[in-house]
């Protein structure tokens, strides 16, 4: 039998330490190796149990969440489960732990919303399964990093080329994937739209992100919006984007629906949309995520002619959705995250 994954609670109070520790020891899969009220016991508790996956509170005296991260993520790299509140100061934050190295995150019930924390504990247990494939490793390099997201490019090339549609789908580890990839493309780069799997409201922030480190304009899309070069158009949360092409243009359908291949948004419905409508004027990208969604969305692509390509098993922090789209035929090839700027400016300009 495999060992069970080890974890650390972190969380400033008492009695959420105690319902996330009691929630997760449930599952036989999962061993709650200790409890923390602050980072400053966090750090030293890691050193003693090395855990294999941290959850981690968001707001915390003394030194919070993402400072925390901040400091641990290039010493001693663990995957990390954020517990974020859903106001709009707690979305921010979230956001930021994500920048500073966390996996992904879970949002605290409502307290008006019945089973919440039953809701809350299963989808928590999940994350902490997802999170335990995670390869954070790369965060001991992180200054290397940072230099990728300073980068604007300068490509007149791409401005005259035919392809019309860049389409990026992520998960797991994708909110900092996306914006290294998108944050090398110039100011002329054919539109993109990106799905990227987050709840109603984190989407918005996370494009307005987008928006401030690239040359391109970002928002969260809306029906109706045109996909125009030079701007990025980012799936609403419990939305899915369609692509639709009317004459010579292009513009995208938002509608709540059911989750497919797992989620809603989903990058299957959306990269479907996109081979149906654009075919061979479009470029398809496959970034790091558990589970599948994508895969049969970026080979409809490939097959109508789009060039695709996939994240790399060494560079992606899950390499599940990469991995079956490169199976299955849908990804020509698999490149390294700091080099798939490079592949989808290659394929826009061939």
């Amino acid at each position: 039998m495999n060992k069970p994954i080890r974890v650390i609670v972190v969380d400033d109070s008492s009695l959420v330490r105690t319902i996330l520790a009691n929630g997760l020891s449930k599952d036989p899969d999962i061993q709650v190796v200790a409890t923390a009220p602050d980072p400053y016991v966090a750090r030293d508790k890691i050193i003693k149990y090395r855990p294999d996956v941290l959850t981690l509170d968001v707001e915390m005296p003394r030194m919070n969440g993402v400072e925390f991260l901040r400091r641990l993520m290039p010493q001693f790299p663990i995957p990390v489960v954020m517990v974020s509140s859903l106001t709009q100061k707690g979305k921010s934050v979230t956001l930021d732990a994500l920048e500073a190295g966390a996996v992904d995150f879970i949002s605290k019930p409502l307290a008006n919303v019945p089973q919440g924390l039953a809701a809350m504990i299963k989808e928590l247990r999940a994350k902490v399964k997802i999170a335990s494939t995670a390869n954070v490793t790369h965060w001991k390099s992180i200054n290397g990093a940072k230099d990728v997201l300073s980068h604007k490019g300068n490509n007149d090339d791409i401005g005259k080329s035919k392809v019309q549609i860049i389409a990026i789908g992520a998960s797991t580890g994708g909110t900092e994937a996306i914006k290294r990839v998108v944050a090398g493309f110039p100011a002329n780069t054919p539109g993109v739209i990106v799905v990227q799997h987050m709840p109603a409201g984190f989407t918005r922030m996370f494009a307005e992100r987008l928006n401030d480190i690239c040359a391109m304009d970002a928002k969260e899309a809306e029906s109706g919006d045109e996909v125009i070069p030079g701007r990025i158009l980012v799936a609403p949360g419990q939305k899915h984007l369609t692509l639709r092409r009317i004459g010579g243009s292009y513009k995208v359908t938002c509608n709540a629906g059911q989750p497919v291949s797992g989620y809603c948004p989903s990058v299957d419905v959306m990269m479907r949309s996109v081979a149906e409508n654009a075919g061979a004027n479009a470029v398809g990208v496959i970034l790091t995520g558990m589970g599948h969604d994508g895969s049969d969305g970026i080979l409809a692509m490939r097959e109508a002619g789009a060039g695709t390509v996939a994240q790399d098993e060494a560079s992606s922090i899950v390499f599940g959705m990469p991995n079956e789209a490169f199976k299955n035929g849908g990804a020509q090839k698999l490149v390294a995250l700091d080099k798939i700027t490079g592949e989808v400016i290659r394929l826009l300009t061939q």
